[in-house]
């Protein structure tokens, strides 16, 4: 079992910058697939960035040059910078990790930007 615990989230203003942290309960090394989502009420739920086993990032088209993915291992902690934030970046933001093939969320932190 892996728990996913969710921070960083809040209110912030266009063009202001957030963090996101994904405490895990494993090590970083063993989870073989990492990644953030995000989802607003009535919406399809989207893969914003995600950081796989060797080191591959791939990131949504909407956030590429904004976002940035990282993990640090000695932690156990997989991060999200947020720059340049839109409001329609306005989600819920939810960890996910894979777990000798099974699928784990974080409760997920709210993420609101005001125009």
């Amino acid at each position: 079992q892996v728990q996913l615990v969710e921070s960083g989230g809040g209110l912030v203003q266009a063009g202001g910058s957030l963090r996101l942290s994904c405490a895990a309960s494993e090590s970083i090394s063993s989870i073989t697939d990492m990644g953030w989502y995000r989802q607003d009420p009535g919406k399809q739920r989207e893969l914003v960035a995600g950081f796989t086993v060797g080191g591959r990032k791939n990131y949504a088209d909407s956030v590429k040059g904004r976002f940035i993915i990282s993990t640090d291992n000695a932690k156990n902690t997989l991060y999200l910078q947020m720059n340049s934030l839109k409001p329609e970046d306005t989600a819920i933001y939810y960890c996910k990790a894979i777990w000798v093939g099974k699928q784990y969320w974080g409760q997920g932190t709210q993420v609101t930007v005001s125009s």
